[in-house]
């Protein structure tokens, strides 16, 4: 991460009146916006985007289709993977570091204890209420109940992405009926509610729990993601739409896209247009190659370096079925934060890696330690060794042999990759 990110990260950290501990609670946001004049209410065409994976790839595919259109969006994702600017897109720039550094002070002298999200939230939408955009791209944070981005009384569009058993440390009952009510139970009754591919027992749910809500809702019964030979479309009533694009390799992340596809074309975007933007799709830290850089100098020219941050059990369950289409020798460079399943997630490659190679996440208290995933992997049967950090990993595995590094589980050490490199 640059400089003045980490600088930014560390002057947040040390405020007393910032908390980094996880609170939900919508008193305080509410309170400080309320002070501020509540800007929230200048954002035009609010789209929250919610659930447990793929939250950032139906942002950033409709936001690709917006910028097609000649239209512009801001957009607030969580968490960012190089630099702390990356979460605050606001149209045709990212904000510097010295304007979040000076809506940072502007929300401290408010007053409020908050959490440090809230504030990241709070800097986002100061910013974008002075941009008349037109679109406003808003990523959820763990849950939506009283997260902090669920704060706008009108939203045009409220979208629900795959929902898992992700975030089960946030909740009371450790059940993923609790995490659904907690992303779908408190939905505006004033927006159109958009629900995305579901496990069949999550959908139903998700449809007995909104259906006391008002809105109008689309499920994914509505279009559908088809697969020919190696190509995917996208399909419903109206539309065949080819999904040409060069960036895009697993089923989970076309069906993303088929959500954003299905939002864009009910928002007024032609099906020209969304072929257009189509090749331009690419998300960074999400089943992404690495073609150039300084770590790509470091290896042999038959060796292909794939980072991607998936660290839930679906999430892996997506790049291991991608992983196992390619039929030439992979092996895996293993990290993970300790508030997620590591067991659960590993299972998911089972017989997909010649070996692992765990490691740290430099910079991040909270990631376990290479040993105790070492154990874990060895529990599910896999072939794995610890290594104390990530370049001695790399050293030990590049030669000659045609092969594919993955780096995957974290997209903290993603962001790391991404920086090193």
């Amino acid at each position: 991460m640059s400089s003045q990110s980490i600088s930014l990260y560390n002057l947040l950290a040390k405020k007393k009146q910032f908390k980094k501990t996880v609170n939900f609670n919508l008193k305080r946001i509410k309170t400080a916006l309320n002070k501020l004049g509540n800007p929230e209410k200048k954002l035009k065409n609010v789209i929250n985007i919610i659930g447990s994976d793929g939250k950032y790839s139906v942002l950033n595919t409709l936001k690709y289709f917006i910028e097609e259109n000649k239209q512009t969006s801001a957009a607030y994702i969580s968490p960012s993977l190089k630099d702390i600017r990356e979460r605050f897109w606001m149209g045709n720039n990212y904000l510097s570091h010295n304007e979040i550094k000076k809506t940072i002070n502007e929300i401290e002298k408010l007053k409020i204890q908050l959490t440090i999200f809230e504030v990241l939230t709070l800097v986002f939408i100061l910013n974008a209420s002075k941009y008349n955009n037109d679109y406003n791209l808003i990523e959820a944070g763990a849950l939506f109940a009283k997260d902090s981005t669920n704060v706008f009384d009108f939203p045009l569009i409220q979208a629900v992405v795959n929902i898992n058993k992700q975030h089960l440390n946030f909740v009371k009952k450790k059940t993923i009926s609790e995490i659904i009510l907690q992303k779908v139970g408190f939905l505006s009754n004033f927006t159109q509610i958009y629900v995305g591919k579901q496990r069949l027992a999550n959908e139903k749910k998700i449809k007995s729990i909104l259906k006391r809500n008002l809105s109008r809702k689309i499920y994914s019964n509505e279009w559908k993601l088809i697969k020919k030979k190696k190509n995917f479309f996208y399909k419903d009533r109206k539309n065949f739409i080819p999904l040409k694009t060069r960036n895009i390799y697993s089923k989970g992340l076309f069906s993303n896209i088929t959500l954003a596809i299905k939002i864009a074309l009910d928002i007024g975007i032609s099906k020209k247009v969304i072929s257009k933007a189509l090749p331009k799709l690419k998300f960074e830290g999400r089943i992404q190659y690495i073609t150039t850089g300084k770590l790509i100098k470091k290896l042999y020219p038959k060796e292909k370096l794939l980072i991607d941050g998936c660290h839930s059990e679906i999430s892996g369950k997506n790049l291991s079925n991608y992983l196992k289409s390619i039929k030439i020798p992979k092996y895996g460079i293993w990290s993970m934060m300790k508030n997620k399943d590591p067991s659960n997630f590993i299972k998911q490659f089972k017989g997909v890696f010649k070996k692992i190679y765990t490691v740290p996440i430099i910079g991040e208290k909270n990631s376990l330690s290479p040993k105790v995933l070492e154990k874990i992997a060895k529990k599910n049967k896999i072939d794995a060794l610890s290594i104390k950090n990530f370049d001695s990993v790399l050293k030990k595995i590049s030669n000659k042999e045609r092969k594919v590094i993955c780096i995957f589980g974290s997209l903290y050490q993603c962001g790391n990759v991404l920086n090193k490199n």
